[in-house]
């Protein structure tokens, strides 16, 4: 059954809005910058071959502040090579931002910048007419696979083009989560048909072991504060309930006994835990570094 609501996708000043007030909520980036700082450098370091230019693609890169801290990273481990850097982003605003970023950062003259304003699924079309052999030696897709019709092919599509030594980054929410208890139990009544907005590490890591393609895992502790979810009208908690579910307005939209099996869900120790009289929903991230 497709889904009856509006996806909150649709509306992209509020779905800003609400993202922005999960990222001040949640422990999100803080956990993706440790990994970055403490883990990842290790997994670059073995990428590139000893050649003088690395080719890097970020797919969903945002305003491009995950990207140019794992950027700054390589740096660090291969300090003498260039990078050719292509960035995949459909949004304008998001591209204006990560274009605003590199122009006041310093120390990124080693680094050209290829702008491809596009989905994942246009630039895959781009790409095989305007360069089908060019491999890529490290590619990054940080939560952007909700957005694409088909999770399994886009990644096989961008593993295709690592070099031998490359790797291929995904972040997701973890299928321990409480994102994956709520979606495993509201997949018919929540989940857009269009998107899979409804994918975890866990479903990414069933079609990786069923292909035999080898890859490490990584879970990252993550947590986010939806105490004002529980208060009816609290324009905080109503954006973060539409963060939660995907849906516009989820609290005036949803059938009554939707909306209490969500909430329910919500507070349960599956999802969350209560701290000092705060509800701390588990937004736990799973991290997959996938080999060509």
């Amino acid at each position: 059954m497709a889904a009856p609501f509006r996806s909150l996708v649709e509306d992209y000043p509020r779905y800003l809005k609400s993202f922005e007030l999960f990222l001040e909520r949640s422990s999100e980036h803080q956990c993706m910058q440790d990994f970055i700082h403490n883990t990842l450098p290790d997994i670059l370091a073995s990428i590139g071959g000893g050649r003088s230019v690395f080719n890097v693609m970020g797919v969903g890169s945002g305003a491009g502040e995950i990207d140019l801290e794992m950027l700054a990273q390589l740096h660090l481990k291969h300090p003498h090579v260039k990078v050719d850097n292509e960035v995949v982003e459909p949004s304008n605003d998001m591209l204006y931002k990560y274009k605003v970023r590199v122009s006041t950062a310093p120390d990124l003259d080693h680094i050209n910048f290829e702008w491809n304003k596009m989905t994942a699924s246009e630039f895959e079309k781009h790409w095989q007419q305007k360069i089908p052999g060019k491999k890529m030696d490290f590619i990054h897709m940080i939560q952007m696979l909700y957005y694409v019709t088909d999770p399994e092919a886009t990644v096989s599509f961008f593993r295709s083009l690592l070099h031998k030594d490359g790797k291929l980054l995904i972040i997701l929410v973890s299928g321990e989560s409480g994102w994956g208890k709520l979606w495993t139990t509201f997949k018919k009544q929540l989940c857009n048909t269009e998107i899979s907005q409804c994918v975890t590490t866990g479903d990414i890591k069933t079609f990786l072991d069923t292909e035999g393609i080898p890859y490490r895992n990584y879970e990252l502790l993550s947590q986010m504060d939806i105490t004002e979810c529980f208060t009816e009208g609290d324009q905080v908690g109503e954006l973060l309930l539409d963060f939660l579910t995907e849906v516009i307005e989820f609290s005036k939209n949803a059938p009554e006994d939707l909306k209490k099996g969500v909430l329910d869900l919500l507070r349960h120790p599956d999802c969350s835990k209560e701290v000092n009289g705060r509800i701390i929903f588990n937004n736990n991230l799973g991290v997959l570094v996938v080999e060509p």
